[in-house]
């Protein structure tokens, strides 16, 4: 049972720096728990406001059922109810009310809901989906608005007058005007969280529409610099930011924009380059080049 209430458990949130942990597999693909429980063990000696087990970066779309629940309980377990701990919920309406009340048995503290798999939706159609996965359970949902399952700022307020565990909406679109739109609308009634792909590039201009927290990927392997950076974004550091922006964060886009995919598969190389190995990416994702990786091992050189 979670020891947050919904509110509780955003408000949390909001308030500092989100970790997205890799998944651990071993040689033979498999989700190796004793790594995955060693390295949160390590992750939790510094900061962080909340921890999203088998998320987008942890290759929740990879995962099977099983395995998410193996993952979320391991995340439980490790924290201690230090912070909260989020799980995912995905894929169509049936199964996402299927992987949130897993998540609740499993002592998850919320629910961190992607986009549908696949198939083409309207917003009336995203929000019934929405609106069913948070009757299905009494933990706080974060709506992540992204690629398939999008959502409008009026959409966004009714679903926030029917659902009062819908507490906060996290941004993979990158719509300016919407996001201001969603903010001067709801207020904080909800918690934003930013989640473009490497946040950190976003976190400045996000924080004035209200986006006081986004999900760190650099925070597994660079933990102590991601903070850092936070700091510096919620203390509206200009120089500070854009000097890592220039020097570490531009450069490392450089590199994952080389293929589609990479925004996972960088992390897991920054992972092996600092000594803390989480296994190779599962397909259909593909591992940097050894190449890459030494570009990766050249940035992260000296800022661990």
């Amino acid at each position: 049972m979670s020891r947050y209430t919904p509110k509780e458990m955003a408000e949390a949130l909001g308030a500092g720096l989100l970790s997205f942990p890799v998944t651990h597999f071993d040689e033979a693909m498999a989700f190796d728990e004793a790594a995955y429980r060693n390295n949160l063990g390590w992750l939790f000696s510094h900061d962080a406001a909340g921890l999203f087990a088998a998320g987008g970066t942890g290759e929740f779309f990879s995962l099977t059922l099983d395995e998410v629940s193996k993952v979320v309980r391991a995340a439980v377990e490790e924290t201690k109810s230090r912070i909260p701990v989020i799980a995912p919920a995905g894929y169509g309406t049936a199964l996402a009310c299927e992987l949130a009340q897993a998540a609740e048995r499993n002592g998850a503290d919320g629910i961190l809901l992607l986009p549908p798999y696949l198939t083409e939706c309207d917003a009336a159609g995203i929000a019934a989906h929405v609106e069913k996965v948070c009757a299905s359970t009494k933990l706080g949902v974060i709506f992540y608005s992204r690629a398939n399952g999008k959502l409008d700022d009026i959409s966004v307020a009714r679903l926030a007058e029917k659902c009062p565990n819908l507490v906060g909406f996290k941004d993979g679109v990158g719509d300016i005007e919407m996001m201001t739109r969603i903010y001067a609308r709801l207020g904080d009634r909800l918690t934003y969280v930013g989640g473009l792909p490497t946040a950190e590039t976003f976190a400045l201009p996000y924080l004035e529409m209200g986006v006081t927290t986004y999900s760190s990927a650099i925070f597994n392997f660079l933990p102590k610099w991601a903070l850092s950076f936070y700091a510096a974004v919620r203390a509206r550091d200009h120089a500070a930011v854009y000097r890592e922006l220039n020097e570490f964060v531009l450069p490392y886009i450089a590199i994952r924009n080389r293929r589609r995919g990479y925004a996972v598969s960088i992390v897991k190389a920054g992972m092996n380059v600092i000594g803390r190995p989480a296994g190779r990416v599962r397909s259909p994702l593909s591992d940097l080049t050894a190449e890459e990786t030494e570009s990766l091992a050249a940035l992260i050189k000296g800022r661990e």
